[in-house]
């Protein structure tokens, strides 16, 4: 169950990178500011990944 929570929040990281997309491209984002917050869901991301490979250490 917990790991199952962790990869649905994963999914929904890359979501919101997806509109962080979508706004840059329309113009309601500036570059700066998407290279930023891309910047933060890919470190999130990356510690997500680590719990999903090893959930022991956080149960």
């Amino acid at each position: 169950m917990f790991t199952s929570k962790i990869v649905d929040s994963d999914a929904e990281g890359a979501e919101t990178q997806v509109w962080l997309d979508s706004a840059r491209d329309f113009g309601y984002l500036p570059q700066e500011r998407h290279q930023h917050l891309i910047k933060g869901y890919e470190e999130l991301g990356k510690m997500l990944g680590s719990i999903i490979n090893d959930p022991s250490q956080f149960t």
